[in-house]
């Protein structure tokens, strides 16, 4: 016990710990829908229960859940702040609650709890093409109000068969396509709830940040096109929704459309989100709210649905007061975690659209666009994975995530394209689209993204918990390997050599996914997926699947010694170095040059370490050689971006990396801003010259390159074998007219913080190390100092004069 003479006791904390499964007492109620109107037009139900307290309030908690998306209120006022709650799972294995604060709403006498259901993730309509979600076909919710007062006595208010139910305000309902909602207060029939006519899963709690309201931005332009119709323009393109204050008399009819972009005259276009399948009409893209006003002072915030936007189209008969009108930004609560600000604003602006893109897909689950599909691609986190974790603490969301991929996990190993899968192809596995499931990049998340979010956050957990998901998923690209062959390599030589037993080459990979795209001799973008799609099909991309063939494996080895599976480490090493060798003997010359002979492939055999070292200086002058062929653009897609410029720094070249980071011409992150981009976009054009938009707007994968602003331009990172950032390197290398740059990053240690600055020939650094932390500090003379906690400052010469050495320059 301290000496109380010396110390004193801190005040007392307290926590609360949600129901567990077994705690849960109340039944599951469903709505009574006398008329299914079709998904996607289905209104929303309110499940309702009075009840009445005899004496002052001390505290109340509302645990409640929902197989469908819900909002709860007690006493009209609303409970907790998370947004689109349940949040997004695989419905068939996992189910989250939420727990709310809601003793201010109490009052002594009657009370009324609501729970507003509709359709959401469970049973609305998902991805481009507006399919159902097959996880059910009945709306339930479950909730229980939990009410202690001031006399010690204890209340449970919980979901039964007293409960009703009814049509609510909100007459249509869409997570993807939006809500309608009519105040003039039709009275719907109420009926009595059905009772425990669903199947659920046992109820957890999601280890990941709610969905919130995280700001609100007014309008920076708004034009009236003509009478009763308004663009506005929030100067962002984000995620969430229009709040309306006005609404004009009761009657008045606004409609809200949404979308990423306008087209030169003004009106909002969103043509380039239609979705095309080969031999099929397109699916035309809308995100449409309607509200009709009532004879109150009503506030339109549609709860039940979620867009991608910048712009808003609102159309109305009658006057509209712009001033009351603001754009809700929408997305996981997500701690931020590090920061970069340098001398060039461009690079700032890049920084910040990379930034506001990858929030704008985290809503609940990593989203490949909020618009047009808003499904949770494998690909996208695996490749984004290292960068989110340098903008925000995505330890509990990447976490949550991966169950939905374990859910998802088909039975022979496959990984799912997308996870939480509504179209639900581990049970539909003669689906056409199962036989698109299982690529490279993609299924590897399941190994990839526990490997970053270990080392980014020390948690042995993350590995543990994905440790079997991820032997299956290896064990199936394996088997792959072994026992198919592509097509053109049966051509060649009937008779497999004995090293195509790793070659992952015969089953389906998405490819670099990507790439700048060719144009043909009138200028036009050739698409090989819309023109040839049976030839993209059918191309070898084995390369691509024996290089992450490699990873996966040679990742798992080190998992394994980390798990404590030392013989299955063993095992996966010797695996691996076999696929390494299979891919050398496959597709690499004994120049240097690779079969593919792509940006792409130089960029993925040098940064996953299948290019022997002998052949590196070869390999990097082809790389560059195509780039320079390219007139200095870079030529990479989906999965190999990232890598790019550091592949190019670490070998010497960052005059290179800095030229391409600086290309101004598309191909290129820079052209994104000269256009106006504020998020990052799908494609390298996603707005051409005439000022037309091409595909996702908000598609956040090719902002990997802020990982390289991080680490090269500010200079820290984590050194090779470090986890949780318990040894560091601080090493900046500045661009052609850098004068300085600064940035930080929230570690499990502390606080790590960076500023240098050029000034004439010398360079001037500061940095603070947290506690537990070593640090090696490379200046750009070649000197190295190394250090622990504490304030590091040096200086040094940025050019070397003829025979001066680095450790002439002073440190201080």
């Amino acid at each position: 016990m301290p000496d109380s003479s010396k110390s004193n006791w801190t005040s007392w904390s307290t926590f609360e710990a949600g129901l567990l499964d077994s705690d849960w007492a109340a039944s599951w109620i469903s709505p009574v829908e006398d008329v299914d109107t079709g998904y996607g037009n289905r209104p929303a139900y309110t499940l309702s229960s009075d009840f009445t307290l005899t004496g002052e309030i001390r505290s109340a908690r509302l645990y409640s859940t929902a197989l469908g998306l819900y909002t709860a209120s007690v006493n009209g006022e609303r409970a907790g702040t998370a947004e689109l709650s349940p949040g997004s799972t695989s419905y068939d294995r996992t189910l989250y609650a939420q727990a709310s604060d809601v003793t201010a709403a109490l009052r002594p006498g009657l009370n009324k709890v609501e729970i507003e259901l509709s359709d959401g993730w469970y049973r609305g309509q998902i991805g481009a093409f507006r399919l159902p979600a097959g996880w059910g076909t009945v709306l339930g919710a479950r909730a229980e109000l939990h009410i202690d007062l001031v006399d010690g006595t204890h209340h449970i208010i919980a979901t039964d068969s007293s409960w009703t139910s009814t049509v609510s305000s909100t007459t249509r309902a869409d997570l993807m396509d939006g809500q309608s909602i009519d105040f003039r207060g039709v009275k719907a029939p109420t009926e009595t709830v059905l009772v425990d006519i669903v199947e659920a899963p046992p109820i957890d709690w999601s280890p990941a940040p709610p969905v919130r309201v995280v700001s609100s931005r007014p309008p920076v332009a708004v034009r009236q096109l003509k009478p009763g119709v308004w663009v506005a323009d929030f100067g962002q393109n984000a995620s969430g929704w229009i709040r309306l204050e006005d609404l004009g008399p009761e009657g008045t009819h606004t409609i809200v459309e949404y979308g990423e972009h306008v087209e030169p005259g003004g009106d909002l276009a969103t043509s380039h989100l239609d979705s095309h399948r080969p031999g099929e009409p397109p699916r035309i893209f809308s995100q449409r709210d309607e509200v009709i006003a009532g004879p109150e002072g009503n506030i339109f915030e549609p709860r039940h649905t979620i867009h991608g936007f910048q712009y808003a189209r609102i159309t109305r008969k009658g006057p509209f007061d712009p001033s009351t009108m603001t754009m809700q930004v929408v997305n996981s609560d997500l701690m931020s975690t590090g920061s970069f600000e340098c001398s060039n604003n461009d690079l700032n602006r890049l920084h910040s659209i990379g930034e506001w893109s990858f929030l704008g897909n985290a809503v609940d689950v990593p989203t490949d666009c909020p618009t047009r599909e808003r499904l949770a691609w494998t690909g996208d986190f695996q490749v984004f994975a290292s960068t989110a974790t340098r903008l925000r603490d995505v330890l509990g969301f990447g976490r949550k995530w991966l169950r939905s991929v374990r859910d998802d996990q088909l039975a022979d190993g496959r990984i799912a394209n997308f996870s939480p899968d509504g179209r639900r192809i581990k049970n539909n596995v003669d689906d056409q689209f199962a036989m698109m499931t299982g690529s490279a990049g993609w299924g590897d998340a399941i190994v990839a993204v526990p490997w970053e979010l270990y080392t980014e956050y020390g948690d042995e957990q993350v590995l543990a918990e994905n440790w079997d998901s991820m032997k299956r998923w290896v064990q199936w690209t394996l088997d792959s390997a072994r026992t198919t062959r592509h097509h053109a390599r049966k051509q060649r030589s009937p008779e497999p050599e004995p090293y195509e037993e790793y070659l992952w080459d015969g089953t389906f990979h998405w490819g670099e996914w990507t790439e700048p795209q060719e144009r043909d001799d009138e200028g036009k973008p050739i698409n090989p997926v819309q023109d040839n799609p049976m030839a993209w099909f059918m191309a070898d991309k084995g390369e691509v699947g024996t290089a992450y063939l490699y990873r996966s494996t040679n990742t798992l080895s080190r998992i394994a010694n980390i798990l404590g599976h030392h013989d299955e480490a063993a095992t996966y090493a010797s695996i691996a170095e076999r696929v390494r060798n299979a891919w050398r003997q496959a597709y690499l010359r004994p120049d240097g040059t690779t079969a593919d002979d792509t940006q792409a492939s130089y960029v993925r055999a040098l940064s996953f370490g299948l290019m022997p070292d002998d052949l590196h200086p070869p390999a990097i002058k082809r790389l560059i050689d195509l780039i320079r062929a390219a007139g200095t653009h870079l030529g990479t897609g989906f999965l190999s971006t990232g890598d790019l410029l550091p592949v190019l720094l670490r070998a010497g070249h960052p005059d290179i990396a800095y030229e391409l980071l600086f290309q101004r011409t598309a191909p290129s992150w820079l052209y994104m801003i000269d256009k106006g981009a504020t998020t990052i976009w799908e494609a390298w054009e996603g707005i051409d010259d005439a000022g037309h938009a091409h595909e996702s707007l908000n598609h956040y994968s090719k902002g990997t390159v802020l990982r390289f602003l991080h680490e090269h331009t500010l200079g820290l990172r984590q050194t090779e074998d470090s986890i949780a950032w318990r040894s560091i390197v601080i090493e900046p290398t500045p661009g052609p007219s850098l004068t300085w740059a600064r940035g930080s990053h929230e570690t499990p240690n502390g606080r790590i913080d960076v500023h240098w600055r050029i000034d004439g020939n010398q360079f001037f650094i500061e940095a603070e190390i947290p506690a537990e932390t070593t640090a090696l500090i490379i200046l750009p003379d070649g000197s190295e100092h190394a250090t622990g906690s504490g304030t590091f400052t040096a200086s040094s010469r940025l050019f070397l004069e003829p025979g001066q050495s680095p450790a002439e320059t002073p440190v201080r």
